[in-house]
């Protein structure tokens, strides 16, 4: 397992632009297999996870060439579905959460679709009901291995359009359900559907290769199915959560930093979510820039002075990818902020790995934590610590280049499932972070 060394105290300046978003090319590469034209991608980020997905893909037999930094073009014309029942799909399948967005596409096309438990990050439970109650309101019949831990849906004669009430909003399950009843018979509605951006950008994809979606941005989806899907070529939007991530870095460090072309139209709260924090962020183009906070940040309470309370949501909510880098943020904000992580149980349990570095953190229950902000009165200590997840490890590494002293993040593997050449880039602005 690799290792980062960061020297922390340092403040950084310069130029940054996001990677592809991980969330929304995991979708959009499963969708490649509703059809065997040929389907360009740009703007994919070069991460652990992508990589993985693009590989599955290629051992289910669709034909894959990089074009460029970033650009695919992939074909799905000579798919092998009887690799799904092998034992090497069984292990790379469950090493990998999107791999679960294959099943729709799958299923919808050739009439049966098969996956392992996948994996991904270990923040609680994350059930997969949603995914197959919508494959079987379309009509495919489901089995479960308890042995194997290994998924069906089978539709053997096709899928018929149907009318559907979401019990969550799941974004990868809507997108699982979309992929699927794009090609089914007849008139599909998916109430409570997920809106992110992400979801909108599949939707915009598939409507380029023919399919018929309408409601795209709202929780009320209509499909008419299609016979067949061709090709097109899509662009992956900035990643969201990466740019959060930077906004977070910069206030950290007190540095002056510029979010180059980060699609402000599809941030939704997330500036303002930031702003409450009291850190300063302006819109430049489609640029973001944040000066360097040598003077603090001061959180802003609510109307009547009360806590300031930041909570995640479905979209247009604020994600809950950012919960933690708004926790480490707020750890030297001047001010009380009560985090509530609603959605995921385990998301929080990074907190003493901060309260070690001397963050002023109690945690409530699985769900909330009240951060005490230092004002940069005292700054972070440094440490050694594990990166438990993607979001997790990007707010240790944030405390970490904060802190005061070297400090030493093992196990950042997971940092490297959503970031690409974080370390890379962080020394282009100048951070002190070496890989080891």
């Amino acid at each position: 397992m690799g290792i980062f060394k960061i020297e922390g105290g340092i403040s950084l300046k310069g130029e940054i632009t996001p990677q592809g978003a991980k969330n929304e090319a995991l979708q959009i590469l499963c969708a490649v297999l509703l059809t065997p034209e040929k389907v360009v991608i740009n703007n994919i980020p070069d991460i652990i996870d992508i990589n993985k997905l693009i590989t599955l893909l290629g051992n289910l037999g669709v034909k894959i060439q990089k074009t460029g930094s970033g650009s695919y073009t992939f074909q799905a014309d000579e798919v092998n579905i009887s690799y799904l029942e092998t034992e090497a799909f069984k292990k790379e399948g469950g090493s990998l959460r999107g791999s679960i967005m294959i099943v729709g596409p799958l299923l919808a096309r050739f009439g049966k679709g098969y996956i392992p438990k996948p994996g991904g990050d270990k923040i609680g439970r994350r059930r997969l009901d949603t995914h197959f109650e919508g494959f079987i309101n379309l009509g495919a019949k489901f089995r479960y291995n308890r042995e194997d831990h290994f998924y069906g849906v089978e539709a053997p004669k096709g899928l018929k359009g149907a009318d559907m009430l979401l019990d969550e909003a799941s974004v990868t399950g809507t997108a699982n359900i979309v992929m699927a009843a794009v090609l089914a018979k007849g008139k599909t509605t998916v109430y409570n559907a997920a809106c992110e951006p992400y979801l909108q950008q599949l939707c915009k994809m598939l409507n380029c290769m023919g399919a018929k979606i309408t409601g795209v941005g709202s929780n009320l989806l209509t499909i008419e199915g299609v016979e067949s899907l061709g090709g097109c070529e899509h662009r992956v939007l900035p990643d969201m959560i990466e740019i959060g991530s930077w906004i977070g870095l910069a206030a950290m460090t007190k540095s002056e930093i510029t979010i180059k072309d980060v699609s402000w139209d599809n941030l939704g709260v997330i500036p303002n979510t930031f702003r409450k924090l009291g850190i300063t962020l302006e819109r430049r183009g489609d640029d973001i820039y944040i000066p360097a906070h040598v003077d603090g940040y001061e959180v802003k309470t609510d109307i009547d002075g009360s806590i300031l309370t930041i909570a995640d949501a479905p979209w247009p909510g604020f994600t809950p990818d950012l919960l933690s880098i708004v926790l480490v943020v707020a750890t030297q904000a001047k001010g009380d902020v009560l985090i509530h992580q609603k959605m995921f149980e385990s998301r929080l349990f990074f907190v003493d790995k901060l309260i070690d570095m001397g963050a002023k953190i109690m945690l409530c229950d699985p769900h909330r934590a009240v951060v005490m902000g230092h004002d940069f009165k005292s700054q972070l200590k440094a440490t050694t610590m594990s990166s438990p997840d993607i979001r997790a490890g990007i707010s240790l590494l944030i405390a970490a280049l904060s802190a005061k002293g070297t400090s030493t993040i093992q196990n950042i593997e997971q940092i490297d499932r959503g970031y690409e050449r974080i370390d890379e880039r962080l020394r282009a602005i100048g951070a002190n972070i070496v890989r080891a």
